[in-house]
């Protein structure tokens, strides 16, 4: 996971997300990442398995997980510096990208649904923009 993580940063670092506000660019991040998992369901389904389940043991690697995913969102927002609100509001983003590719691969949800709830949560992070962005 941690090397699909620093492909898609480097993909993004190369060809960064275009939309006018954080909202939009942290949107086609996660939809860029979630087409890419589409694409090899099995190690998606892998993966999430594997952060989902992890014991205490594996602590550090599901924790760097957790870190590269929020650098990716923060590059994506153009935040080099992100307020506490920011950074909560980047924390439920990440807790509803996780719940909603649970919920695709067990078939409970759509892509449609995925994309959706990914859109939702995303403006979020325009009711945490600060006045001077």
């Amino acid at each position: 996971m941690q090397d699909q993580l620093e492909t898609l940063h480097d993909t993004l670092r190369k060809k960064p997300p275009a939309g006018d506000t954080p909202a939009e660019r942290v949107a086609e991040t996660l939809m860029r990442a979630f087409r890419a998992l589409q694409r090899e369901p099995q190690l998606a389904d892998a993966m999430v398995r594997a952060l989902t389940f992890a014991d205490r043991s594996v602590s550090p690697e599901v924790d760097q997980v957790s870190r590269q995913t929020t650098m990716i969102i923060l590059d994506a927002m153009e935040l080099t510096d992100p307020t506490p609100e920011q950074l909560a509001a980047v924390r439920v983003i990440e807790h509803t990208w996780h719940s909603a590719l649970i919920t695709w691969l067990s078939g409970r949800a759509s892509s449609a649904q995925v994309k959706s709830d990914i859109e939702t949560v995303c403006r979020l992070m325009d009711l945490t923009a600060s006045p001077h962005h």
